[in-house]
This record gives C-alpha cells, sequence and structure tokens, in this order.
C-alpha cells in the first residue's frame, strides 16, 4: 500500500462527464489498497471566465476580492468530485485549501506556500477516507484566502505530498508525459521515460508549460517523484526525480521553445556601471522581469546593454527606458518584440561543451541568426527571429536526435 497524491488539471475535470470518467480512475486505484489525496483544478474555462465576470465591475480589480473570487471555481471541483466518489462507495471528503491549513503569504494572486499541517488529512486517511483538496489556493495568516498563480494546482499537490511524505505525486493531465520538445511545432518529438528535477526545472523557466516552476523547485528541495500521466490514455508517463547515474544517457535531454519573447537593446551608454544600474534599476522596480542580458563594450569606454524581456511586458518595457535613456544620456533605442527563444537542456551538458558548438553549426546552416546566446551548466539558449523558430527547432532537434526512440526500461510505479 502507497500513500499517492493525485493531481487532476481543468481539462480533466472540464465537465460533468469527465468527472465521471476520474472518479473512476480514482476508485480503480483506491480499490487495490493505496491511500490517496486528490488535489483538482477549476472545471475548464472556469478560473477565466470568474476573471471575466470581475472584469465588468472593474479593469483593475482588487487584489483580495479576485482571490475569494477565484477561489470558488476549484470549490465546486472537489464537492462534485467528491459527490461522485461517495456514489462509487468511496468515502471522499473534500477540503478547501484554508481547510486543511495550507498557510501562504499574503501576497495575492501570487502566493506562495509557507507551511502546511497535515494532521487533519491524515487522520482522515487512517480512517480509510480519500481526501480530495481544492488545489490554487490557501489562506494568510490574517485569514485571507489567497491563490497560488496560474498552474498552482501542480504547486498544491507536490507541498502537500512532501508535507505527507507520499511515495509520489503524480499529475495528471491532457499530455502523456514530458516531451522532447513542444509536438505542435517538432511532429517527431518523443515522451521521455525520466527526466531529473534540474532538468524540469529548467525546461519549466525556459517555456516548457507541463510543469508550473515552484512546483518542480518543492519537488526537487523534499526529492518528491513527480509522474506526468495522461487523464485520458493509459501509460507509464514521465518520472520526474533525482538524478541517477546513467552512463547512456544523452547530453541533450530536451528542448524548450518560448515565443513570448520580446529584444530591447540600448546604445552607447556613457557610464557604464551607473548607466547600467539606473536601467535595470527602473525595470526591476516597475517588476518587470529580465531574462537574457548582454553587455558589450566600445573603445572610448561607452556600453552596448541588449536583453530579453516576456512579450506582455515589452511596451511598458519600451516607456520606461525612453524616459531612463534621456536622463543618462545614452543614444538609442533598438527593440523588436518578434522574437523567440531556443534552449537545449541536459544534464550532460555540463561535461560535453561541443554541444554549444553544434547548436550554433546547425542554425548557422539553416541560416538562422542568433541575437542573443546564454549558457549555464545544464542549458544552451538562443534568441532568435520567430520567423524562424519553427524550422531552427526541428533542425536542432533532428541534429541531437532528440527524435531517437527513448528507453523502455521504465522506473517501476508504486
Amino acid at each position: 500500500m502507497a500513500l499517492i497524491v493525485q493531481k487532476f488539471g481543468g481539462t480533466s475535470v472540464g465537465d460533468v462527464k469527465r468527472i465521471h470518467y476520474v472518479a473512476d480512475k480514482i476508485s480503480k486505484t483506491y480499490a487495490e489498497g493505496h491511500q490517496l489525496v486528490i488535489v483538482v483544478s477549476a472545471m475548464s474555462g472556469e478560473t477565466d471566465r470568474l476573471f471575466s465576470l470581475a472584469q465588468q465591475f472593474s479593469q483593475t480589480p482588487d487584489p483580495r476580492e479576485i482571490d475569494v473570487l477565484l477561489s470558488t471555481g476549484e470549490q465546486v471541483s472537489i464537492a462534485l468530485l467528491s459527490l461522485a466518489l461517495i456514489e462509487r462507495g468511496c468515502p471522499a471528503k473534500s477540503y478547501t485549501g484554508a481547510q486543511v491549513h495550507i498557510r501562504t503569504d499574503d501576497v495575492h494572486n501570487k502566493a506562495r506556500i509557507l507551511s502546511i499541517d497535515g494532521q487533519k488529512i491524515r487522520h482522515d486517511l487512517s480512517q480509510g477516507k480519500v481526501i480530495v483538496v481544492a488545489g490554487f489556493q490557501g489562506m494568510d495568516s490574517f485569514g485571507n484566502i489567497t491563490t497560488l498563480g496560474r498552474g498552482g494546482s501542480d504547486t498544491t499537490a507536490v507541498a502537500l505530498a512532501a508535507a505527507l511524505k507520499a511515495d509520489e505525486c503524480q499529475i495528471y493531465t491532457d499530455v502523456e508525459g514530458v516531451y522532447t520538445a513542444d509536438p505542435r511545432i517538432v511532429p517527431e518529438a518523443k515522451r521521455m521515460t525520466r527526466i531529473t528535477f534540474e532538468e524540469m526545472l529548467e525546461l519549466s523557466s525556459l517555456g516548457a508549460k507541463v510543469m508550473q516552476i515552484r512546483a518542480v523547485e518543492i519537488a526537487g528541495k523534499y526529492n518528491v517523484p513527480i509522474r506526468v500521466l495522461s487523464t485520458f490514455q493509459e501509460g507509464s508517463g514521465t518520472l520526474i526525480a533525482a538524478e541517477e547515474e546513467d552512463l547512456s544517457k544523452s547530453s541533450v535531454s530536451g528542448m524548450a521553445i518560448n515565443r513570448d519573447e520580446a529584444k530591447l537593446v540600448i546604445q552607447n551608454i556613457p557610464e557604464a556601471i551607473s548607466g547600467i544600474s539606473q536601467i535595470l534599476g527602473c525595470i526591476s522596480n516597475a517588476h518587470v522581469e529580465v531574462d537574457m542580458i548582454l553587455r558589450s563594450f566600445h573603445e572610448d569606454g561607452k556600453t552596448d546593454l541588449a536583453f530579453t524581456v516576456h512579450r506582455r511586458d515589452f511596451q511598458k518595457t519600451l516607456s520606461l527606458l525612453n524616459q531612463v535613456v534621456t536622463e543618462i544620456g545614452a543614444k538609442k533605442i533598438f527593440s523588436n518584440d518578434k522574437v523567440a527563444k531556443l534552449s537545449l537542456v541536459g544534464m550532460g551538458i555540463r561535461s560535453e561543451p561541443r554541444v554549444t558548438g553544434k547548436m550554433l553549426e546547425i542554425l548557422a546552416k539553416e541560416q538562422i541568426n542568433i541575437l542573443l546566446m546564454s549558457t549555464s551548466e545544464i542549458k544552451v539558449s538562443v534568441i532568435i527571429d520567430e520567423k524562424d523558430l519553427e524550422r531552427g527547432a526541428r533542425a536542432v532537434h533532428q541534429a541531437f536526435e532528440l527524435g531517437s526512440e527513448v528507453p523502455t526500461e521504465l522506473m517501476q510505479g508504486i
């Protein structure tokens, strides 16, 4: 018998028919003798519907009231799923995040979990109950309802698995696992049987949307094995776990693709240190996250600064730069909001320096211009024109043989 935390996303519980299907799936696992904690999201489209209602009253609705409103989506899901389970003979019991004491900080709409008191859940599990918990939400120290941001149900599930010392956290979604690339762009992409916490964290931060970054961080910190599975197709999915010694493992595990990039360049910054500090400082104060940065020097002591931001922050950042560039006496701003980021990720990159050179060579053969580049121990990222993204992604994916058949040996399930 194992303690398993299972998370079902919005598409998995998108309507009554799918909730019945999920209830059948959970009942089968319960009948095998496992202890189960189920985390569910709001029904597909419900969070957007609720937010659009709020915007009919205000274009900038109060963050606290938004959390009160959006949290109701998950409350509907847990009640309906619990009713379905009870009808199948599973003694289910639903809880909101506050009821199981998921404590967060007080940052509304993007709160972080601080602690979980698992005593109530453990007691109910010992009584043979299936616990159904609302994902995406918690409560701060003042008793206010908080939400964890998009994808927050993943974080709820992993945090509960860590607090309860679960054997595995299973994330059920509409894909069969983690792929070597986005199959919509690279049809040859293959499902990976296993990936490390570090690799998944890099892929998530670089644009892969399978797992929320915070959830992977918690899993890595507390060594919680995660398995990404399809709700609607049987299979072993992809296991996200600690690194294992594997001499046959390829140096590159997967590719991340991100279209949501914008590039800005400030030329001839006269006082390099103070000028760059002013530029990045004003952007940071506006809560805009800067991604890749490149600094280049002139013989006369002046500096050029190039960096990327999320495309949604492009106009905001450009307005800020127009002000600060005048103040510091820099010459010109160049901007491009039609760029994309292509990244290779793999634990083997740290010991295989030829990966970067090979990637650049492939893109050069495709006559794709590299606008910016960034490397770390386990990833190589380049910024290219968005129009070249799909062609470049397919060429790189093929050259690194990421579409080759993955090993069939899977980590044995619990």
